[in-house]
């Protein structure tokens, strides 16, 4: 009787294990994205905010980093208003949105 209830504590530890290592987090400074099998026949499911809870060998997950960060780009040879070639260094400041649709285009393009 004691093997039994030890059998079964180890058990019940086991899925609250396994449950709690599979259940992802998401903090709101990122993305989740899950890949793998989701609802829907969509390639990923992204989320915002949130957890959710990933399958083992059937799901796999990424972050997308929110946080705005800047490319330079040095525009060279431009032609100015008198026609004279000039350099110009120019920096943008990017960042991916949450909205639904585009958190999935910046998911498929940048993972």
């Amino acid at each position: 009787m004691l093997t039994f209830f030890l059998l079964f504590i180890f058990a019940i530890g086991f899925c609250l294990y396994f449950f709690f290592s599979r259940y992802q987090k998401c903090p709101s400074d990122r993305i989740l994205v899950v890949y793998g099998k989701t609802s829907g026949g969509q390639s990923s499911k992204c989320m915002h905010g949130g957890a959710t809870f990933i399958w083992p060998v059937i799901q796999a997950f990424e972050y997308l980093d929110l946080t705005p960060f800047p490319i330079d780009i040095p525009l060279e040879g431009a032609l100015d208003k008198e026609e004279n070639r000039v350099n110009v260094p120019c920096t943008f400041t990017i960042g991916i949105s949450t909205d639904p649709s585009i958190m999935s285009n910046a998911a498929e393009r940048l993972l």
